[in-house]
């Protein structure tokens, strides 16, 4: 059976042989600084690929241009986004503007522009000054490399309003081989727990079927990129997107016994991804780990712990040090989950092995509990848990306070 090692000095995509990868400055954000803000991912082999992408109705011209791209059903061969500019509610103007990165991409690299996926994150409602990305991008298509600074670049080009980079890499041995699996990502915030601004991109050199790929990719972004949110807004523009390009000649497909770790391994590239994007929430002070059990359904877990991770009162009093337990209870209670306030419990607990902390059991209180409670929410990080006593289902998401750094932060541009 194969096991996957987490790399713990990851460079990001570029540490999956066969990618190579450029970050460059095109002042997107026409500031006149040196911010990187345009990153390339070049495979030297065709790959396939599966994607994910935002469920907003306003979807930015690069997702629906995506969409189109993937449904092809390849070869691919490269990713090029910008950052600094969304090219959301852009109308027609924006879709040629995606389709005219692919093409500059295509003509730099020599190959199909069908090949090319395209993302972008940033402000909406502004054209991207094109002169200078198609610039940029012939900048980054004649730096391309496989070196440690390449990757850190590219992962660095794509951020917005992160205050670090994101990246992780994990290798999976197998009877055949070893399989790199490497991702970078952005996001910090309009995060929601339905693929919510976020881009993630990730390479493998495992030999997998587009059709295999998307299936790996969905299981593990129901459980991480969906599992996080920062302030409930959903994006635009959110992306995940993953490159096989077989280079390890490693086959992996569902049905073989080595599968299982194969799909763990990518869950935890994507799981590692997501935590850093909800712990580099903007201007949050703590991350909170909500824990639903004993729900009548998978449906009815999502319910219940969306409500507490996007509750404003509950997320408030988070930054208050304040454990308002009777806040997680009224959030719970509009779920629109199944339950009863003599079903519910809910209990309070660090991240050492000491047992969680009572706070509301099937209609009893424990106010002699209230100081181990404020103790464990002073922390930078906790857990709620909820067993909602209606079944067997469960969910685990990732949520923040909310700060009044967050509403200066976001109150202008």
């Amino acid at each position: 059976m194969s096991t996957f090692v987490k790399k713990e000095n990851s460079h990001g995509c570029v540490d999956t042989p066969g990618f190579r990868m450029a970050g460059v400055h095109c002042d997107i954000r026409d500031k006149k600084d040196n911010r990187l803000d345009l990153a390339l991912i070049v495979s030297e082999r065709p790959c396939t690929a599966a994607g994910v992408f935002t469920r907003n109705k306003v979807a930015a011209a690069p997702v629906r241009l995506d969409r189109k791209v993937l449904a092809r059903g390849g070869p691919f061969t490269a990713i090029v986004a910008n950052s600094g500019n969304a090219n959301a509610c852009t109308g027609t103007d924006g879709m040629a503007d995606a389709a005219d990165m692919q093409v500059e991409v295509a003509a730099r690299l020599g190959c199909s522009p069908e090949s090319v996926f395209v993302c972008s994150t940033g402000r909406i409602g502004k054209r991207l000054p094109m002169t200078r990305i198609k610039t940029g991008i012939g900048e980054a298509a004649a730096i391309l490399d496989h070196s440690a600074e390449a990757g850190w670049n590219a992962a660095d080009a794509i951020l917005t309003s992160d205050t670090r980079r994101k990246v992780c890499s994990v290798v999976v041995e197998t009877s055949e081989g070893n399989i790199h699996i490497s991702g970078m990502a952005k996001g910090a915030g309009m995060i929601e727990p339905n693929m919510a601004t976020m881009l993630a991109f990730i390479c493998t050199d495992a030999e997998v079927e587009g059709e295999d790929l998307q299936a790996a990719l969905t299981a593990s972004t129901e459980t991480t990129f969906n599992a996080v949110t920062v302030d409930g807004d959903e994006s635009t523009n959110d992306t995940v997107l993953v490159l096989a390009n077989g280079a390890s000649g490693v086959r992996m497909h569902r049905g073989m016994e080595e599968w299982p770790a194969f799909q763990a391994a990518l869950e935890a590239v994507c799981g590692d991804l997501a935590r850093k994007i909800v712990g580099d929430g903007e201007k949050i002070t703590k991350v909170v780990e909500l824990i639903i059990k004993g729900a009548a359904g998978a449906e009815d877990a999502k319910l219940a712990a969306r409500a507490v991770a996007n509750s404003l009162l509950v997320k408030s009093s988070w930054y208050g040090n304040d454990p308002n337990w009777g806040r997680v209870m009224d959030a719970l209670g509009y779920s629109g989950a199944d339950l009863s306030e003599d079903s519910v419990c809910v209990w309070y607990a660090d991240y050492s092995e000491a047992e969680p902390v009572p706070a509301f059991q099937n209609g009893r209180t424990f106010p002699e509990n209230l100081e181990s409670w404020r103790a464990i929410v002073a922390g930078k990080k906790f857990r709620i848990i909820a067993d909602l006593g209606r079944g067997d289902a469960s969910c685990r998401v990732w949520s923040t306070d909310l700060t009044e750094g967050y509403v200066n932060f976001n109150k202008s541009e």
